[in-house]
């Protein structure tokens, strides 16, 4: 159970992203579909803008959950935060179908992650127990 609070969200965006388009060679600027406005217009909603706005809401729940996380899940949760940000910009750097805006948009959010986990987690991370008022496991 502790694997589901440490895994990082972000990373199934990632996985996404590589499995639609890097593998699957579709294209971030296909129609996923149409929405009529009620100005009439018609917004034309993307496979990137799909995978952006997916990437935001995991986001805000990284964010909003890493403050209930113990110390130790929290290290767990960042860690791997910085194992995803590597990736991207690994993937960013060599991988041709990862040159595009949307997965620049992917890995700003897996930095803006990183930096907000230590900066939530360091304070506000939670002891691992306490036993007869000491804190064992995390700050007191």
């Amino acid at each position: 159970m502790a694997f589901f609070r440490a895994f990082p969200f972000l990373a199934l965006v990632v996985i996404a992203y590589n499995m639609l388009l890097v593998f699957g060679g579709a294209s971030p600027g296909a129609v996923a579909g149409q929405v009529r406005l009620p100005s009439g217009a018609v917004w034309s909603i993307t496979t990137g803008d799909v995978l952006v706005i997916v990437g935001l809401a995991f986001l805000s729940v990284e964010i909003i959950s890493a403050r209930g996380r113990t110390r130790t899940v929290a290290r767990i949760n960042n860690a791997l935060s910085v194992l995803v940000l590597v990736v991207c910009v690994a993937e960013f750097l060599l991988v041709p179908a990862c040159g595009t805006p949307e997965f620049v948009f992917i890995t700003l959010m897996a930095l803006i992650d990183v930096v907000a986990g230590y900066a939530v987690s360091s304070r506000t991370a939670r002891p691992a127990y306490a036993r007869d008022g000491e804190v064992i496991g995390g700050i007191q």
